[in-house]
């Protein structure tokens, strides 16, 4: 008997676990799904798209609970991301942007973000990288100018 209590505790707190493990992975992939359209704004040389996805990634950011992510973490995420959406050119927001992915990219290493693969791609001429949700280089340092610069440095599953 006690063998079986033991048994279905262990099974129920497996279960809590992954379930509570669940909802951190979901708010997590919330903030990465707002990085991406920053990136995504970014690649199409849209300072106006790019301030939006920047001020919706940190009304996320500020939903996620500190017992989920640090609350130094998170405030590093808003920083970079205010500096994003407080820029109006492209370029400035570039600049700060090369922060925020290499934020993002250790965060990506902690947390399940997405069903499908995220990549980490790489710019030689930016020496930066970023994340990315698909295998096509889409580069947010050059967009237009140079679009399909880059590689796929690694893929995260």
């Amino acid at each position: 008997m006690k063998k079986y209590i033991i048994t279905a505790a262990l099974s129920l707190f497996s279960i809590l676990s992954i379930s509570a493990q669940s909802k951190k992975d979901a708010q997590v992939s919330k903030l990465y799904q707002n990085y991406i359209a920053i990136k995504s704004a970014l690649a199409s040389d849209d300072a106006d798209k790019t301030s939006k996805a920047a001020t919706e990634f940190i009304k996320t950011a500020s939903t996620i609970d500190y017992k989920l992510v640090s609350e130094g973490n998170l405030n590093i995420l808003r920083k970079d991301a205010s500096a994003i959406s407080d820029a109006r050119t492209v370029a400035a927001q570039r600049e700060t942007f090369f922060n925020l992915s290499d934020n993002m990219i250790a965060l990506t290493k902690q947390f399940k973000l997405s069903e499908k693969p995220v990549y980490v791609q790489y710019c030689p001429m930016a020496d930066a990288s970023w994340l990315s949700d698909e295998k096509q280089i889409a580069n947010p340092y050059y967009g237009k100018s140079m679009l399909t610069c880059g590689s796929v440095k690694s893929e995260i599953k």
